[in-house]
């Protein structure tokens, strides 16, 4: 895993060096981002919550309805990244969820916050749900791919990016005992990019790509 990671690092040093030199910040929030939070915060919590974490892939979906699962929270603010989360995430863990299930990083990738901060706010978001409600099972998805066939955007042509923080994250979770989930490669084509079947513009998911992202969490809602 260790030869894995470095091989990736290796690849995209000279993308990344040139990409990550350009101007991020850490405190863009989306437009309606005060919004969703300040309804998060009206909603009654559970200690049998599963929450749902995230940015738009996470938010576009009912998943209570998906699931057949009453207690499901989604928590997704479109066009979120981590500090956004980090930002939000005491309302999260206020209420003891029994799961939490994570899907954020690749608005920050678009936005050019560099990939070590990137994990390093993975690394916070892991320890203060340990720290604030030590019972909460947490969940980690990998990124999904992207496929740079549809209209351009920010997060297209991403890949090098993509597989670097997947391969960390995934080391990140086995040092944490964290549970890391593998939903990327399910979702890939035969060119290795976001499978047509499953997207509507080659970032989010449609009805199908949600079926499919359903049937990868089942094992782990069973637990």
């Amino acid at each position: 895993m260790k030869e894995c990671v470095c091989v990736i690092a290796l690849l995209c040093l000279a993308q990344i060096s040139v990409a990550q030199k350009q101007q991020w910040d850490s405190t863009y929030r989306p437009g309606n981002y005060a919004e969703r939070v300040a309804y998060f915060n009206s909603y009654k919590n559970s200690k049998k919550d599963v929450v749902f974490l995230g940015n738009s892939i996470t938010h576009y979906v009912d998943w209570a309805e998906l699931l057949q699962m009453p207690n499901a929270r989604n928590r997704g603010i479109s066009g979120d990244i981590t500090f956004g989360v980090l930002e939000r995430l005491n309302e999260v863990t206020a209420g003891k969820p029994s799961k939490v299930f994570i899907l954020i990083g690749i608005n920050d990738i678009a936005r050019n916050i560099p990939d070590s901060v990137i994990l390093r706010n993975y690394q916070t978001i892991v320890a203060r749900i340990k720290a604030a409600s030590p019972k909460t099972k947490i969940y980690f998805n990998n990124l999904l791919p992207v496929n740079n066939g549809f209209a351009g955007r920010n997060h297209f042509n991403k890949d090098v990016h993509i597989a670097f923080i997947n391969a960390s994250l995934q080391q990140i979770c086995a040092r944490e005992q964290v549970q890391f989930i593998n939903i990327h490669d399910a979702f890939l084509d035969a060119s290795k990019k976001l499978d047509k079947r499953y997207t509507y513009d080659g970032l989010h998911l449609n009805a199908e790509g949600y079926k499919l992202w359903a049937q990868l969490l089942k094992p782990y809602l069973k637990k």
